[in-house]
């Protein structure tokens, strides 16, 4: 009977993995076919990230009562080669608003307006909100090359729905371009620290698996109308699934090959692996998922879709990890590590002992044991000086430019939108093709017509009738609800901070008046937008501090270490925000950041910050009782430093990927967090901390008893 149950556990130990891995790749090939669907879910309207309290949200609200068209306006702006529009320029520029206002999704085309030079002229086109989406941009474009052939003419397309089509442009890369470049730099990355082939594609499967199942719950959420998913979101999820489901496969990985070396039977040693990975992968992930699940606070609707979005893939990177990938090692064995396949002792033949042995020394004298042995030596200078260099990078926290910039700007590279702004700057007011959208009560009409039209930043104003157009008089102009709608061209671009402040300003003189009124249109959008993300800073930012140290108290059961190990956290985050701010002005010549970089960077490097910091801590806390508080620390750094170190660097790499995005915003936290990340790695997990740590002595496990008093005084050096 023995032998028979002991043939049913063979057979299941084999079973059990084989199921497991079936459904997974079932799993991985639906999350496969979802991402095709993502468009249907995925918006990057601006305005739909607004909360339905902002001011500009309620404006357009209020605007659906006078128009029952999603109207998104398009300005053809156009130079006449010859230097004047004549009578042939006007006709021909006459049939194409005829041609455009035959095009598939124009609500409306305008009759051309000639600038007061005679040089140039635009037409405003009104499009509608579902045919931006699909593309109706692209058409108008093709079409206006078409209708005025460069030779005669230089035609641009440019105003909010041009805008949008290149922010949709520019995410199209998301579901391939991005995916691809971080999936194939981790690879590279994994296969110099495995030095292996097979073992790679394990991870990297166990990765996409995780990313998959993840975007069928996202897709789902957002079908749900849960969450409000645009772009953004969707590429910082890709990156960061991949980036920690490969963490925690490091440290899985580096436990299995650890047991290998001391087990004969794989299973076992791999049963083991997984115990003693499941309390830090568990710790880590869980911390990460609440601290990213902060951002349900934010007043932003794109903030506060982050955060379940990331939590998910955080969630399905660790049960991957903890499932998935398990089940690959326990039907491939020691082979998965091939051609360097670990080796239990006793199944080393005689011959290799010596070479082993040798191998052995040479470990014990690298570079981890050689950094261990300069901290013992001094970790007070260490400590004290890398914390000084740290606050000197901080410095340049104080030229950080993150009010916001133009929205034409966020696109990086030469495009129509940016071309076409200038040209119309140049015979137009600025704002043309974008005017604010001011709501006042009937009955304050003329008072308000002259509040608006005697601000600075206002080139011209008038009431709108009932089709649209001017009012010939305050009885003509349309009434809703008791509103009249403005319509105010500003002097400077619509998605410029100078016409932010000039909204700001006109909303403080319109308060003037007795009853409420509101300003509206993509000026307004903008700047609800921004002072929204600037206040999320202080309200989110305190908010993760404290969960984070409240898990790091549960986990390590001291109050010392978790503070150190935050505190240090937090000033790895703002040397990494200097230096960056520092290349975002003077070597990238960015002309700002938007008010979401900080944040962004900041919830990302503290999160997964912690990452490590409970790697690093747990390890020790499990060697302190038998070696001490210090050399318990500088234990755990020699034999967590190389999967410290690989998985900083994947995820620096997987983050920097973000930057084949044109986008500033992109490029700007792929920069930060993998700047961050690197020196938190490199310098704050390897000196900092075990410095510090070495100096506190017992102290640095108060009130915890663990670091009181060694068990044994053998094995006390790392």
């Amino acid at each position: 009977m023995r032998g028979k149950y002991g043939r049913t556990f063979s057979w299941l130990r084999i079973l059990i993995p084989a199921l497991g891995v079936l459904i997974w790749l079932g799993l991985t090939a639906v999350g496969g076919q979802t991402f095709g669907k993502l468009s249907e879910v995925v918006s990057n309207e601006q305005v739909t990230f607004l909360p339905a309290e902002a001011e500009s949200t309620r404006a357009l609200e209020l605007g659906r009562q006078f128009s029952d068209d999603d109207a998104v306006p398009a300005t053809v702006i156009a130079e006449a080669s010859a230097g004047e529009i004549g009578e042939q320029q006007m006709s021909a520029l006459e049939d194409t608003v005829e041609v455009i206002a035959g095009l598939d999704g124009v609500l409306q085309a305008l009759p051309p307006q000639v600038s007061e030079d005679g040089a140039a002229v635009q037409i405003l086109v009104l499009l509608q909100e579902q045919a931006v989406e699909e593309g109706a941009v692209g058409g108008l474009r093709t079409t206006v090359d078409q209708q005025l052939p460069e030779a005669e003419w230089t035609a641009h397309v440019t105003g909010p729905a041009a805008l949008s089509d290149d922010f949709s442009e520019a995410f199209a890369g998301i579901d391939g371009l991005l995916l691809i470049v971080a999936v194939v730099t981790v690879f590279i990355i994994l296969v110099l620290v495995y030095r292996s082939v097979l073992l790679p594609l394990l991870v990297l499967l166990s990765s996409v698996g995780a990313l998959c199942a993840s975007i069928i719950v996202v897709f789902q959420m957002a079908r749900m109308d849960w969450i409000q998913l645009n772009g953004q979101a969707q590429g910082i999820l890709s990156i960061l699934v991949i980036g920690a489901a490969t963490n925690y496969s490091l440290l899985l990985v580096a436990r299995y090959r650890e047991e290998l070396l001391n087990q004969e039977d794989r299973f076992s040693a791999l049963w083991l692996a997984w115990r003693r990975s499941l309390p830090p992968i568990l710790a880590s992930g869980g911390t990460v998922a609440v601290a990213l699940l902060c951002l349900l606070v934010s007043d932003l609707n794109s903030n506060r879709a982050l955060g379940p979005v990331a939590s998910t893939g955080i969630v399905f990177a660790m049960i991957t990890t903890l499932t998935f990938l398990p089940a690959m090692l326990a039907l491939l064995g020691r082979p998965a590590f091939w051609p360097k396949i670990p080796r239990a002792v006793s199944r080393v033949p005689a011959a290799e002992q010596g070479r082993r042995q040798r191998r052995i020394s040479r470990e014990r004298a690298g570079l981890w044991p050689a950094v261990a042995a300069k901290v013992r030596r001094s970790p007070r200078p260490i400590w004290m000086v890398v914390t000084a260099l740290l606050l000197i990078c901080s410095a340049g926290v104080l030229g950080l430019k993150a009010e916001g910039v133009a929205q034409s700007d966020l696109v990086l590279g030469e495009t129509d939108v940016k071309a076409g702004q200038e040209m119309l700057e140049r015979h137009f007011d600025a704002g043309s093709g974008a005017p604010a959208s001011v709501y006042v009560p009937a009955e304050e009409t003329e008072q308000a017509l002259e509040i608006v039209d005697g601000l600075d930043g206002v080139g011209s104003v008038y009431a709108v009738s009932e089709d649209g157009s001017p009012a010939q008089s305050l009885q003509e102009a349309a009434e809703a609800e008791g509103y009249v709608q403005l319509s105010a061209t500003l002097t400077d671009a619509a998605d410029s901070l100078a016409a932010e402040s000039t909204v700001l300003e006109l909303r403080q003189q319109l308060a003037e008046l007795e009853a409420e009124t509101l300003v509206g249109g993509t000026s307004a959008i903008q700047l609800d937008t921004n002072q929204t993300a600037q206040r999320d800073l202080m309200t989110i930012i305190p908010l993760i501090l404290a969960v984070i140290l409240v898990f790091l108290v549960v986990l390590l059961r001291a109050l010392t270490a978790p503070l150190v190990l935050l505190v240090t956290t937090v000033v790895s985050f703002l040397a990494a925000l200097g230096i960056s701010a520092l290349v975002f002005n003077h070597l990238f010549q960015f002309p700002g950041a938007d008010p979401t970089v900080p944040l962004f960077g900041f919830v990302f490097l503290t999160a997964l910050g912690v990452d490590y910091n409970i790697f690093l801590a747990t390890r020790a806390r499990e060697e302190t009782p038998a070696r001490g508080a210090g050399e318990g620390l500088l234990h755990s750094l020699v034999v967590t430093g190389g999967v410290i170190t690989s998985a900083g660097i994947v995820l620096a790499a997987t983050f920097a990927a973000l930057a084949v995005l044109p986008l500033m915003f992109m490029v700007q936290l792929a920069f930060l967090v993998a700047v961050g990340v690197l020196i938190d790695t490199f310098v704050v997990r390897t000196l900092q901390v075990p410095a510090i740590g070495v100096d506190l002595g017992r102290r640095f496990w108060w009130p915890s008893q663990v670091g009181q008093r060694p068990k044994t005084a053998e094995g006390a050096e790392p």
